[in-house]
């Protein structure tokens, strides 16, 4: 079982599979590295895909009395360190987009680029916090699973969303230990400058992030690219890997254009 240790000593659990460009993933509040389950086999074939544990999540270090997510972005970075790897794409899903998104900004010669799934990743911004806020504050009124999955996905696959909510139950770390992830955001100007490919990725559905600022984060984001894609939900890598993995790859591609991937039909939106 591969580590890669931590800025402060702590293990941190990955795996890597597959050969090519180099793509990492960075889960959410209710995951750890299996939650891309229907990723890495679509990826493998043409990409080395890299998943981890976050401290606190999975198979890392997790003996700790609290958990500061300020040190996630330091958890990514030694794992790009351990897996030998030059560059990779970060692809954050929601509260992992702000760990990804500072961990490049940190060392932006090891990111090829960052993929802000279901999230602002933490960007310092006034009117776009304040519409995170509100979009916060109505999605708290909904259960927890009306917020990630979609009705009818959970009526027609009860299976598939069992072991969604099971997921989380591999973690030690929760929501009240992550608040500190968001503070000290970097700014939408520090974001444009560091030159990095940046891809807002989200779904029209999502209740927990409205499509219309995830649109108005792109629009601040000069030179972003936005998949904004309709009938998706806030885990829409859970419930629509294909539609997911899809936009994911174009922007691969985008970010990759002369790697020997084999192309498919699709575009960049910008």
């Amino acid at each position: 079982m591969p580590f890669a240790t931590s800025s402060d000593g702590t293990r941190i659990y990955f795996e890597q599979h597959g050969a090519g460009p180099a793509v990492l993933f960075v889960h959410g509040s209710g995951g750890h590295h299996a939650a891309w389950w229907q990723q890495v086999p679509a990826l493998a074939d043409r990409y080395t895909v890299i998943t981890l544990d976050l401290r606190g999540f999975g198979s890392s270090d997790s003996g700790m009395d609290e958990f500061d997510s300020r040190v996630f972005p330091d958890d990514i970075l030694a794992v790009l360190e351990a897996s030998g790897v030059d560059r990779a794409v970060l692809v954050g899903q929601s509260i992992g987009a702000a760990a990804a998104l500072k961990a490049a900004l940190r060392a932006p010669e090891k990111a090829a680029g960052v993929v802000l799934g279901h999230s602002l990743g933490g960007i310092a911004d006034d009117e776009l916090a304040a519409l995170v806020r509100a979009d916060r504050a109505e999605a708290e009124k909904l259960p927890v699973l009306d917020r990630l999955l979609t009705p009818a996905f959970r009526a027609a696959d009860p299976a598939k969303t069992f072991l969604f909510r099971q997921m989380g139950t591999f973690n030690t770390a929760k929501m009240a230990d992550l608040r500190n992830l968001n503070v000290d955001g970097p700014s939408v100007e520090r974001v444009v400058e560091s030159g990095l490919p940046i891809c807002f990725l989200a779904g029209e559905l999502d209740a927990v992030l409205r499509a219309d600022t995830v649109r108005a984060a792109a629009k601040r984001v000069a030179g972003s690219v936005l998949e904004l894609v309709p009938d998706a939900p806030h885990s829409m890598y859970w419930e629509a890997p294909e539609l997911f993995n899809a936009a994911l790859e174009r922007f691969l591609r985008h970010v990759y254009p002369h790697s020997d991937v084999d192309s498919t039909s699709g575009s960049v939106n910008r």
